[in-house]
């Protein structure tokens, strides 16, 4: 079986938990055997032609993972498609793959300039544009079926199919209900509509998102399959690598996400008050970037806390791994996910961790502190309970870290390829 996959994040240049996913999941299907074309942005393109090998982003695939990726070839666009950052921060990404057995990346773009320019005051064009280049790569590729990641890829999903008559099926990691509440982007809201009408089939990750699918865009319960995502699990190794860390004499909670209204850092930082008020040896790190970073920064000086909050920005690869080694907790206070990726990462580093109710990983998760991600009151006592009790942290701890290991991209991968098989049997 082969699929025409369309995305816009692949490690390591990533801006939240979407390009972990599309790696996981891509893996995962490649090692039972689906042949996948992956189509995804590019920031910048060399002025060479045809299929190439890119050398020059380290750590990309890991070269005990080359095999795992060796169904697997990536078709770049030029394109600056980043929906949830700022042009400014996504300067740089995705400047190429490693090369490994079988994977190629190939890059795709139109005659003459090459300029490309930035997020988001072209996002129509954008968006256009790279559905149109899409649809010359469909032309060489031979696939049986289309899957489309996310609002930004689902017009290039459509053309395809128009253009090929190949079945389309569109996975929802995330909404404009999601991100913006009640303040739509109308646009946006009616591409995703569009695309999930249109879609043979829609993947949501969660049965929380399904509910948000089949209530705000009015489609088919019957259309949406609920598929969990997973956690890299290290080889079956018991747990992640470690890292020399300096002594510390302050309990650590963590919040590590994009500052946005989604991730609701300002009831972090509500809550962080009111801990503060019982606990004084406690710091509070805020590691991620965002639209609302600046703001928040402010609002933890407004709360006379600034000095007990540190604000990281944007952290990479074993800078994460070090953050979660370092916490006591973890807490992912959104206001509305459709997982929620981070809090199994944290498990995986052996981090209690608190969510909120209005979560996808939440209906899923045992060995979790829950809570609504409006009602800091709650909020600061599960957190001083956590910092205060030892036997419960370690309970959280052992059985979270243990309930960690049933969310595997195996299972994903299989369960997409049943929602393949499906389609192909009753489409045309």
């Amino acid at each position: 079986m082969k699929t025409f996959m369309l995305g816009w994040e692949f490690p390591p240049f990533i801006s939240g938990g979407l390009g972990t996913a599309c790696h996981g999941l891509t893996k995962a299907m490649g090692q039972l055997g689906l042949h996948i074309a992956f189509v995804l942005p590019k920031a910048q393109v060399s002025s060479s032609t045809g299929p190439v090998r890119i050398l020059s982003a380290e750590g990309c695939v890991k070269t005990e993972e080359a095999d795992a990726f060796k169904h697997v070839s990536f078709h770049e666009i030029a394109s600056t498609l980043r929906p949830y950052v700022s042009s400014a921060a996504g300067q740089g990404y995705l400047r190429g793959f490693r090369g490994g057995s079988g994977r190629y990346v190939r890059s795709w773009h139109s005659q003459g300039s090459e300029h490309v320019e930035n997020y988001p005051h072209n996002l129509a064009q954008q968006v256009y544009r790279f559905a149109c280049k899409a649809v010359e790569i469909a032309t060489v590729e031979d696939f049986d079926i289309i899957h489309a990641h996310d609002w930004m890829t689902y017009p290039a999903g459509i053309a395809v199919a128009e253009a090929t008559g190949k079945p389309l099926v569109v996975q929802v990691h995330s909404t404009e209900c999601d991100r913006c509440g009640e303040n739509l982007n109308q646009n946006v809201y009616d591409i995703e509509r569009r695309g999930m009408h249109l879609a043979s089939k829609v993947i949501a990750v969660s049965h929380y998102t399904k509910n948000v699918v089949v209530r705000r865009y009015g489609v088919d319960p019957e259309k949406v399959r609920v598929v969990y995502n997973g956690v890299e699990h290290d080889n079956g190794s018991n747990g992640a690598a470690s890292y020399a860390l300096p002594d510390k004499t302050d309990k650590i909670v963590l919040f590590l996400g994009r500052i946005t209204m989604q991730k609701g850092p300002e009831y972090f930082l509500a809550a962080a008050k009111k801990v503060l008020e019982k606990i004084d040896n406690v710091k509070f790190v805020m590691a991620g970037d965002g639209d609302m970073a600046h703001r928040m920064i402010e609002y933890a000086a407004f709360l006379g806390i600034g000095h007990k909050v540190l604000f990281t920005r944007f952290l990479h690869g074993v800078d994460v791994d070090r953050a979660y080694q370092m916490a006591d907790l973890y807490v992912m206070p959104s206001v509305s996910e459709p997982f929620g990726i981070a809090p199994l990462e944290a498990l995986k580093h052996k981090v209690p961790v608190l969510v909120s109710k209005q979560s996808g990983i939440a209906e899923v998760l045992t060995h979790a502190l829950k809570v609504d991600f409006w009602d800091i009151h709650q909020m600061a006592n599960k957190i001083v309970a956590v910092l205060r009790d030892p036997v419960l942290s370690r309970t959280l701890r052992e059985y979270g870290h243990s309930e960690m290991y049933k969310f595997r991209w195996e299972d994903a991968a299989a369960e997409v390829k049943r929602v393949y098989e499906e389609v192909l049997a009753s489409y045309g």
